[in-house]
């Protein structure tokens, strides 16, 4: 089997579009909101949007194991995707703020399903020999999503058809559930249901709320209250993974001498760094002088760095090259992030500004070397540690974009601080990649 059989292509096609169109709208939304707020109100909970969202999909990327062995691949996609339509489509039907905010949930249910079921369907809908390659395309959609959100928010917004752009999203999502039969190999349901991990999931809700609820926190001190909360209750999480025989990730993600939990945190730290570039545009804007559309496409070079070489990698088979992707991932991100620190001045000119595009590129390319390959690392381990790739990517997105609020705030008004505080933080902990990707 390769890519250039139709079935393959047809189930890549439906697991790559339910992971994009969740990316999607992460920040399609949020290009929305300003045209929205202005029709349906509700401004002071405009923050909250992003919110409810991202908790939402880290609730539904920790069911995927009891998705599928209630309903198999093809009813949980099935289910994925309806729920995602259902939510689109009360988002276009908001009357009021309240309503959105409860579309916007049950889209995250959504999503989240949808991207869990992406890196978990691939271990079984596909011959191994593909999973580098497939992964690759899956993940990548992250890094579209992020490109495509904004700017279809604002084309959207633009025309003023703010309610049309959740009727399109909800249409996408209909034509790939309605894929779904023709494509995807059917796997049985399992006569005994996988149990839910109730305690485990209400921490690690508690501990994405928490860092959720910091980026919509006004202060510095408060922000780090939230934080520091949200780390107590990561530290509680694992603390019941441990002890429980009821988790979200596999055994061997606890286990001593495994890889796992090394590569997840490697997985986790690659993303974190996504973090960066809502910022990004800010800084173009006010350093840089550019225009808003045009620091809009600079926000989203990392994202493309990480989609152009992730491709590219996971066409790397033998296993040294594997291991030296992964190990150079991390430099990368970091020194991306670094050298975007040091290049960054008052009154910008515009060849420096026009330097950011080649060092945020090179600081995507850290993720998108390696997080295929560690991906299919973790893949290796069965569908359970597949499907929390997608946890992992999600949660640390969502504490990402908190510690990115909190460094920024330490700029007080100068946005040149606020700009050398966020990239050369972000430089140091993505930094600790290097060590932790030494233990995979």
């Amino acid at each position: 089997m390769s890519f250039s059989d139709t079935r393959t292509r047809g189930a890549l096609v439906v697991m790559a579009g339910g992971v994009l169109v969740g990316a999607v709208n992460i920040y399609l939304a949020s290009s929305l909101l300003p045209t929205a707020v202005a029709e349906i109100g509700g401004a002071d909970f405009y923050a909250w949007s992003m919110t409810v969202y991202l908790v939402a999909m880290v609730v539904a990327t920790m069911l995927v194991g009891q998705a599928l062995s209630r309903f198999s691949n093809l009813g949980a996609y099935l289910l994925g995707f309806a729920t995602f339509a259902v939510g689109s489509l009360a988002c276009a039907a908001s009357p009021a703020m309240p309503v959105l905010l409860l579309g916007r949930c049950v889209q995250g249910l959504g999503a989240g399903l949808l991207s869990g079921l992406g890196f978990a369907v691939v271990h079984t809908a596909l011959p191994q020999q593909l999973w580098a390659r497939g992964n690759a395309l899956i993940s990548a959609m992250y890094g579209v999503g992020n490109f495509l959100g904004p700017a279809l928010g604002g084309l959207f917004a633009q025309c003023g058809s703010w309610r049309l752009a959740f009727v399109v999203m909800a249409m996408a999502a209909a034509a790939c559930g309605a894929a779904v039969p023709r494509v995807l190999p059917r796997t049985e349901r399992t006569r005994t249901q996988a149990p839910v991990p109730a305690v485990s999931l209400t921490l690690a809700v508690a501990a994405t709320a928490a860092v959720s609820v910091a980026g919509v926190l006004p202060g510095t001190a408060t922000k780090a209250v939230s934080i520091a909360a949200a780390l107590l209750l990561v530290l509680g999480f694992l603390a019941q993974e441990r002890r429980s025989e009821v988790r979200v990730f596999p055994a061997a993600t606890y286990q001593a001498g495994s890889p796992l939990k090394w590569i997840y945190l490697t997985i986790g730290l690659l993303a974190f760094g996504v973090a960066v570039e809502s910022f990004v545009p800010l800084f173009g804007q006010r350093l840089g002088g550019l225009p808003p559309l045009a620091a809009g496409f600079f926000g989203a070079a990392v994202s493309l760095g990480w989609s152009a070489t992730q491709v590219l990698s996971s066409t790397a088979v033998q296993a040294r090259t594997v291991r030296r992707l992964r190990a150079v991932g991390p430099v990368l991100l970091a020194l991306g992030f670094l050298l975007q620190g040091l290049v960054q001045r008052e009154n910008a000119p515009i060849w420096l500004v026009l330097l950011w595009v080649p060092v945020l590129l090179l600081a995507g390319s850290g993720i998108g070397v390696a997080y295929p390959h560690l991906s299919v690392a973790a893949m290796a381990e069965g569908e359970q540690a597949a499907a929390a790739i997608a946890t992992v990517t999600t949660t640390s997105t969502a504490f990402g974009t908190a510690v990115a609020g909190v460094l920024v705030n330490l700029g007080g008004d100068s946005v040149l601080d606020s700009a050398r505080w966020l990239l050369f933080g972000f430089a140091v902990i993505t930094a600790t990649g290097v060590l932790v990707q030494r233990r995979v």
